[in-house]
């Protein structure tokens, strides 16, 4: 008996097709999940921002024994780069160059964050962007006391 080997004949049409499927199925579970993983690596930004704005106005406290300013520049921080989000401080914005869209959420550069608030003994900083490029904006804000808090998550998990 001879058997028959396949030979040149190549992959079937029907072959063809389940790989495709499996690879589309497999890239609809992935790329949610990574657009998702990317909107909160954006978010770093906000953290290490308020983090430094937390570092700046603990030193300014240190100097001048209270955390109030008449300007947010005299805090003297300044976040590097082309930032997403926009940082405030004692009811000012720190940078007006905030890269994010000022869609309908309005979350350019232009607006004071989370009702930033410094008074002698305590301040609120706050941070404000639209990471994904949707009409909602994502929000921070930190204390004096270090406590940082989501206020609006522009993450959809």
């Amino acid at each position: 008996m001879m058997s028959h080997i396949k030979g040149d004949r190549g992959f079937t049409l029907i072959e063809l097709m389940i790989v495709v499927a499996i690879i589309g199925i497999l890239a609809a579970i992935a790329i949610p999940n990574f657009m998702t993983y990317q909107a909160k690596a954006k978010q770093s930004e906000a953290k290490v921002g308020l983090g430094g704005i937390f570092t700046t106005a603990t030193s300014f406290f240190a100097e001048n024994n209270t955390y109030t300013v008449t300007t947010a520049a005299q805090l003297g921080y300044a976040p590097a780069g082309l930032p997403k989000y926009s940082f405030s401080y004692a009811g000012s914005t720190i940078n007006s160059g905030s890269t994010a869209p000022a869609g309908s959420g309005n979350c350019g550069g232009n607006t004071t964050v989370n009702a930033s608030l410094a008074s002698a003994t305590g301040f609120t900083a706050g941070a404000r962007g639209n990471i994904d490029a949707d009409n909602t904006c994502d929000e921070w804000s930190i204390n004096d006391l270090r406590s940082l808090v989501n206020n609006l998550n522009d993450v959809s998990s």
